[in-house]
C-alpha cells in the first residue's frame, strides 16, 4: 500500500475480512400495504448494488401504477379512524419505534453503509437524524395546538385549529437512506394524515428494515404504507385524486417536475432540490479548524448531500494557505469500503455517477481550471465506484463546474477582493441551498447572514443542518413550495386550519 505521507490510501473492506468467499444475501423488496408485505405487481426487477463492491445485494422492482395506487386505497381507507385517534395516542407508536430503532441501531448502520457506500459513522449519524426527527414529532399535541381569542367583536368569539387533510406521499433519495423519509411521514401521521413512501430504488433496504420495525411498533394498519419503484410510482402518487400532498426531496429537474406536476393536480407540495453551496473564507478565520471543517464538508458522504460545501471562495491571501491545506489533506484522506471502521471516504452511488464527476472535472481543464490533486488518478480497486478527493484551482465563475451541482469528493476554489464580491458571486447562482462564512468578525457575520440569499446559513461551521425543530429547505432552484420540511412549520404542511367564529344569545327568542 503506497505511503500515508504520499498519495491517498484506497482501503478495502474485504482484505479485514475472514470470510472473504461469502457471497453477500440479495434481498428481493417487498411493498407494505394495509399492514402486509405484498408482492409488486412488476416482474422487472432493479440490481441494488454495494457502491463499494459494485456487486448486487438486493433486488428492487420497478414498481406499477397499479401497486401505488393500491397503497393510496389503503391509506385513504385508514385515513378516518386514524383522524379520530387523540393526537396523544397517535405519538405513542412514534415512541415504541423510537425503541425499536435504538435497539437495532447497529443493523441499520450496516445496512446504510452497505447499500449507499457512507462510512459507519455517516450512517450512524444518518440513523441518529432520523431517529430526532422520530422525537420531535413527539411532541405533535404542542405542535397541533390551535388559537382562540374571545370578544373579536362583542359577543362573538373566534377558535382556529387545525385538521388533519388524508393521504400524504414521499418520495425520497439515495444519499440518505435512514433520515430523509423521517423528515415528513412522523409529522404527517403524528397530525392525524396517513402515508405512502416511495424510497429511491437505489437504497430500499434501509426502509425495508424501519418498516418492519413499524409494523412491531403496531403501528395500525393502513395508516404507513411503502411502495417500491421507480417513475410509474412518482407519477401515480402526483396525479392520483386521493393524494392529498407530496414531499420530495431530489435533484432540480425532478423536484421541478414533481412540484408542476403535483401542483397542477390541486396537491400540497414541498420539493427539495439540488445545490450550489459556497463558502466563503475571510483572512480573520481560524485556518486550521477552517480546513479541517470545509474539507470535511466537501467530502464528507463522498460529497454526496445537498449541504455539502462546493465552491470555497477565498478572500485575499487565505487562497494560497487554504489549497496547500487541502492538497495535505487530499495526499493521505483513506479512501475505500465504508464498512472499514478505518475509512474516511467512501465511495459514490454508482459508476453512472462517478462518469458524471469525472465529465465535469474534464470540463473544468478544458475551461482553464488547474487540478491542484487528481481524485481520477491513483484509484487501485477494480471494483466498486471510487474517487479521491480531486481540488481544482482557478475556478471562475462562468465555467461549468462552478455552477453545475457536483455531488462527489470535489473541492473548487476561486478567488474573491472581498466579502462583497464573494456575495454577489454567491447570490447570482440558480441555487440557494446553503451558504457558509468563515471569520472571527462578528460584524462581517452579521452582514453576510443578513444580505445572502441561501435559507440555511453556517458561521464557521461547515455543513449547516437545522435539527429537527428548526425547519429545513432551499430557496430559489433548490426547493420549490411554500412550507418548508420538519421543525414547527410542518404542522402548517400536514393541516388545514379550521376558524369558527361563534356568537351566543342570552335571550333565545329571536331564533
Amino acid at each position: 500500500m503506497p505511503s500515508k505521507n504520499t498519495t491517498t490510501e484506497i482501503i478495502n473492506h474485504n482484505s479485514h475480512s475472514t470470510d472473504q468467499k461469502k457471497e453477500p444475501e440479495i434481498i428481493t423488496t417487498k411493498n407494505y400495504i394495509d399492514g402486509k408485505w405484498v408482492e409488486s405487481k412488476s416482474h422487472e426487477m432493479l440490481d441494488v448494488k454495494n457502491p463499494a463492491t459494485g456487486k448486487i445485494i438486493g433486488k428492487c422492482p420497478k414498481g406499477t401504477s397499479e401497486d401505488a395506487v393500491n397503497a393510496i386505497r389503503s391509506a385513504k381507507n385508514a385515513f378516518k379512524s386514524w383522524r379520530e385517534t387523540p393526537v396523544i395516542d397517535r405519538v405513542q407508536v412514534l415512541f415504541r419505534l423510537k425503541a425499536l430503532m435504538e435497539k437495532n441501531l447497529n443493523e441499520l448502520i450496516e445496512i446504510c453503509t452497505k447499500e449507499n457506500g457512507k462510512i459507519l459513522a455517516e450512517s450512524k449519524g444518518d440513523v441518529r437524524r432520523g431517529i430526532q426527527m422520530l422525537e420531535t414529532a413527539c411532541g405533535m399535541p404542542s405542535l397541533l395546538m390551535g388559537k382562540s381569542l374571545e370578544d373579536i367583536a362583542s359577543g362573538i368569539d373566534c377558535h382556529a385549529i387545525r385538521r388533519p387533510l388524508g393521504v400524504f406521499a414521499g418520495i425520497t433519495p439515495f444519499n440518505f437512506p435512514p433520515m430523509v423519509p423521517f423528515w415528513f411521514w412522523p409529522f404527517a401521521i403524528a397530525c392525524g394524515n396517513t402515508f405512502v413512501l416511495k424510497p429511491s430504488e437505489r437504497v430500499p433496504l434501509t426502509q425495508q428494515k424501519i418498516f418492519e420495525l413499524i409494523e412491531e411498533a403496531d403501528m395500525p394498519k393502513g395508516v404507513m404504507n411503502l411502495v417500491n419503484g421507480s417513475k410509474d410510482i412518482v407519477n401515480t402518487l402526483c396525479t392520483h385524486s386521493d393524494v392529498a400532498g407530496i414531499s420530495f426531496v431530489g435533484s432540480t429537474p425532478v423536484a421541478k417536475y414533481v412540484y408542476e406536476t403535483a401542483t397542477s393536480h390541486g396537491k400540497r407540495v414541498q420539493a427539495l432540490g439540488g445545490a450550489k453551496n459556497f463558502m466563503v473564507v475571510l483572512p480573520d478565520a481560524n485556518m486550521d479548524l477552517t480546513a479541517k471543517t470545509v474539507f470535511e464538508s466537501c467530502t464528507g458522504c463522498a460529497g454526496q448531500r445537498c449541504l455539502a460545501g462546493s465552491v470555497i471562495l477565498c478572500v485575499g491571501d487565505t487562497y494560497e494557505k487554504l489549497q496547500n491545506a487541502f492538497v495535505s489533506k487530499a495526499k493521505v484522506a483513506k479512501v475505500g469500503d465504508g464498512l472499514n471502521p478505518e475509512t474516511e471516504i467512501g465511495p459514490v452511488i454508482s459508476e453512472d455517477s462517478k462518469n458524471r464527476i469525472i465529465s465535469l472535472l474534464d470540463s473544468a481543464q478544458e475551461e482553464g481550471a488547474k487540478i491542484l490533486f487528481d481524485g481520477r488518478e491513483g484509484i487501485t480497486q477494480k471494483e466498486g465506484y471510487f474517487l479521491k478527493p480531486t481540488i481544482v484551482s482557478d475556478v471562475k465563475r462562468d465555467m461549468k463546474i462552478a455552477k453545475e451541482e457536483i455531488f462527489g469528493p470535489v473541492i473548487c476554489l476561486g478567488k474573491v477582493k472581498n466579502i462583497d464580491e464573494a456575495i454577489e458571486w454567491l447570490n447570482s447562482s440558480e441555487y440557494g441551498n446553503t451558504t457558509s462564512l468563515f471569520t472571527s468578525s462578528g460584524a462581517a457575520a452579521r452582514k453576510f447572514s443578513y444580505e445572502v440569499d441561501p435559507s440555511m446559513i453556517g458561521i464557521n461551521i461547515g455543513v449547516p443542518a437545522p435539527m429537527a425543530f428548526f425547519s429545513f429547505g432551499g430557496t430559489k432552484a433548490s426547493f420549490f413550495g411554500d412550507i418548508k420540511a420538519h421543525g414547527s412549520v410542518c404542522a402548517d404542511f400536514y393541516t388545514d386550519t379550521k376558524v369558527t367564529i361563534e356568537r351566543w344569545v342570552k335571550d333565545s327568542s329571536i331564533w
